[in-house]
């Protein structure tokens, strides 16, 4: 059974503008109740010490797990926006892609718990994170000017 609130729309279409686009994020599958997102480990998102930045797996996390959020809602009446993240960083990533898979803990009507792995390209655990997000009624046109 699946846990998105319409037919999602094209994976190119769930990344394509804003920070994600930017860094290189990019959806790359879609489940029942998954969401799959990517990024290829480039010195452009390394930190100082030639590693995947934490805080640029922190935000792989926030962008899977805040799409996924936004599909499970009518866009017409809510938004889900980031409310917490935590990450825990468990092994380093120097080169290669990285693929984030974003499932619910829970999904409510006020708020969702998504639960993120960031896995390497021999599907080693490298991050895991927990994203809280909130529903909000989406602001009527008028309110938005």
């Amino acid at each position: 059974m699946s846990i998105w609130f319409a037919e999602p729309p094209s994976l190119d279409q769930l990344t394509r503008s804003g920070f994600a686009r930017h860094i290189g994020i990019q959806v790359t599958d879609i489940g029942p109740d998954y969401l799959c997102a990517a990024l290829e480990v480039t010195p452009q998102v390394h930190q100082p010490y030639g590693v995947l930045h934490g805080g640029v797996s922190a935000a792989l996390a926030e962008t899977v797990g805040s799409v996924a959020a936004n599909l499970c809602v009518d866009p017409q009446r809510f938004v889900c926006l980031g409310q917490e993240i935590n990450a825990n960083h468990l092994r380093p990533v120097s080169s290669g892609r990285v693929i984030a898979t974003a499932r619910p803990f829970h999904i409510g009507q006020r708020s969702h718990v998504w639960g993120i792995e960031i896995r390497d390209a021999g599907e080693r655990l490298t991050c895991i994170s927990r994203l809280t997000m909130a529903v909000l009624p989406r602001p009527a046109a008028a309110e938005r000017a």
